[in-house]
């Protein structure tokens, strides 16, 4: 009768075990995918944030530039490529291209002594310059979410429970796609 119980308890944890580590791995990867899901949603809040600031303070300096037409068209063609972008990589890129053009807006802006005495431009390059700390912020924490997935997904045995599941094989990190944006903006007079 022992020895029955014996071989009963080995085949539990023999087929158990595995189980329970397949569970495990499961729920570890729908916990860091939820994560990264998280993790953009955040960064999309931050850029939606800018998107809905970026109005207001081209309408401000319009008021003291006007004669700097081309900035303003800029920062409409980079707004609507942030609104128009669907996937990370898209986002990303239209991103950055908006960095440079708002930069490159805020330098133009630096030369009006009236407008940089304005109340209204002040509140808004303060509002903007938090929101760009926040989305450097949060891009941060979606590329430590992409990692931490990146590296759950491929490690062993739970590379082999990505395929089975359909789980991606590996979450892209945001990067500056456009290398323009790389650059510190160059504004002449």
């Amino acid at each position: 009768m022992k020895k029955w119980l014996i071989g009963l308890g080995v085949l539990v944890a023999l087929i158990g075990i595995p189980i329970l580590m397949v569970i495990g791995a499961y729920n570890g990867l729908v916990a860091r995918d939820e994560g990264v899901k998280s993790a953009w949603a955040q960064v999309e809040n931050q850029m939606q944030r800018r998107y809905d600031l970026v109005p207001n303070l081209v309408s401000t300096v319009k008021g003291y530039a006007e004669h700097e037409k081309e900035i303003f068209t800029q920062v409409a063609e980079a707004r609507a490529k942030l609104a128009g972008a669907g996937t990370v990589n898209e986002k990303a890129a239209a991103a950055s291209r908006m960095e440079g053009v708002l930069g490159r807006l805020l330098a133009i802006a630096e030369n009006y002594p009236q407008l940089k005495a304005s109340e209204n431009f002040r509140a808004l390059q303060d509002e903007l310059a938090g929101t760009e700390n926040r989305l450097a912020v949060e891009r941060m924490r979606y590329n430590e979410a992409v990692k931490d997935y990146n590296v759950r997904a491929r490690s062993f045995p739970t590379v082999f429970l990505v395929r089975m599941m359909g789980f991606d094989a590996e979450k892209v990190f945001f990067q500056v796609a456009d290398e323009a944006a790389k650059q510190a903006p160059k504004v002449e007079f």
